[in-house]
């Protein structure tokens, strides 16, 4: 019986081993028949990718948007003649008595030249040039300098403040490269766009970013706000340039940045000012040396839920008249302080920017229908659009 026993051990010891070194060495040979029943798994559906057709991959250059580009954007280069500041030790009456007349007649008539830069968009043969109004503000001489190198003296041509354009032309009858326009309202959030300027003064740059949104109002930067906003490197010295799409095609023109460092560094959060609104600005610059809006002659402002609930209306209804000028067309119409604007011509103004954007592509002279509530009642007033002075004409009630 013991030697049963043992030779029963030593049959399992040895099937053990061999099992061991199977599992081991070769699994597959027990892949076809199991030793004890498994569970059935259940299937897994997983989702595969599409191949990414070529079409669909990101660029590996941007050369070819940029060669198209470049040639059209333009460095400016500005100065004007500014009188020096009055020395603060001139007002101290005992320095007077000893030094006062002669620093007086040193003082007197000094002036020194103040210089500036920015970019430039060339936008026809004949030589106009569209860039920001900042950029040649006050400026008694301007120069140009195209990709090439040559350089041309410029003359303002007109400006708008109100949306910080302005249109230049190159003094003489040299035929420009010509910037393409892309289409209008084609820009998307997450496009591809390149910004092109002359940062710092170092010379013509292009960098490269993404459209971080469309439709960026309330930045307090002009008093009509659309921008592209873009993560592409603006910096000082871009302003007036252009924002291009990958086919090299003007989408914006660069307008400010927003930083919170000394100098304005750039921070990936930039705005260009789209040609939907440019081109049509330039385009009236052009043809009269001005922009022409229409004005009613009211200050408004944003309602706050709280209003909007006070008066029975939703917060996104409505501008709230906060003021109304003196013999202006809408205190002829009998538009009043307290007011809520609701509608002009039967189209709904969600809010203050949307009614001012509306006034102003009236045409002066026109005669509109605005519905306002006062009191929680409704009114139909009939107005007649009148032309919107500059701002400093601007007088509240």
């Amino acid at each position: 019986m013991r030697r049963l026993w043992l030779v029963f051990a030593q049959a399992v010891t040895v099937s053990l081993a061999v099992l061991f070194v199977v599992l081991t060495l070769k699994p597959e040979w027990l892949n076809r028949s199991a030793l004890t029943p498994v569970a059935v798994q259940p299937a897994v559906t997983t989702v595969t990718a599409p191949p990414i057709s070529v079409a669909n991959k990101g660029a590996a250059s941007y050369a070819d948007a940029a060669q198209h580009a470049l040639p059209s954007v333009v460095q400016i280069f500005t100065s004007k003649e500014t009188r020096v500041q009055r020395n603060p030790l001139l007002n101290d009456p005992v320095f007077r008595h000893f030094f006062g007349d002669q620093l007086d007649g040193e003082q007197s008539g000094r002036t020194q030249r103040q210089l500036g830069l920015g970019s430039g968009v060339i936008v026809s043969e004949e030589g106009y040039i569209l860039t920001n109004n900042h950029v040649i503000e006050a400026a008694d001489e301007i120069e140009i300098a195209t990709n090439d190198g040559k350089k041309y003296l410029a003359t303002v041509i007109g400006t708008d403040p109100e949306s910080d354009l302005a249109v230049l032309r190159a003094q003489g009858k040299q035929k420009l490269p010509v910037m393409t326009f892309a289409r209008e309202d084609s820009v998307r959030v997450g496009d591809v766009v390149l910004a092109i300027g002359n940062p710092f003064g170092v010379g013509q740059t292009v960098t490269m970013g993404i459209v971080s949104a469309t439709g960026r109002n309330h930045l307090g930067i002009n008093t009509f706000e659309n921008f592209i906003q873009t993560d592409a490197a603006i910096n000082p010295g871009n302003s007036g340039g252009a924002l291009v799409d990958v086919n090299g095609n003007l989408v914006g023109i660069n307008t400010a940045i927003y930083s919170r460092t000394p100098g304005g560094a750039s921070l990936g959060i930039g705005y260009a000012i789209p040609t939907s609104i440019a081109r049509n600005i330039m385009e009236q610059i052009i043809k009269t040396g001005s922009v022409t809006r229409g004005w009613i002659g009211v200050e408004v402002q944003e309602m706050t839920p709280e209003q909007a609930e006070t008066f029975g209306l939703n917060e996104t209804q409505g501008a709230l008249i906060a003021g109304v000028i003196r013999h202006s067309p809408a205190e002829a119409a009998g538009i009043k302080p307290g007011d809520i604007l609701l509608s002009i011509n039967n189209k709904p103004q969600q809010d203050a920017t949307a009614m001012r954007e509306t006034i102003a592509g009236l045409q002066p002279g026109q005669h509109v229908q605005m519905r306002v509530q006062r009191q929680r009642k409704q009114l139909d007033l009939e107005l007649e659009v009148g032309k919107r002075p500059p701002l400093k004409m601007n007088q509240r009630k």
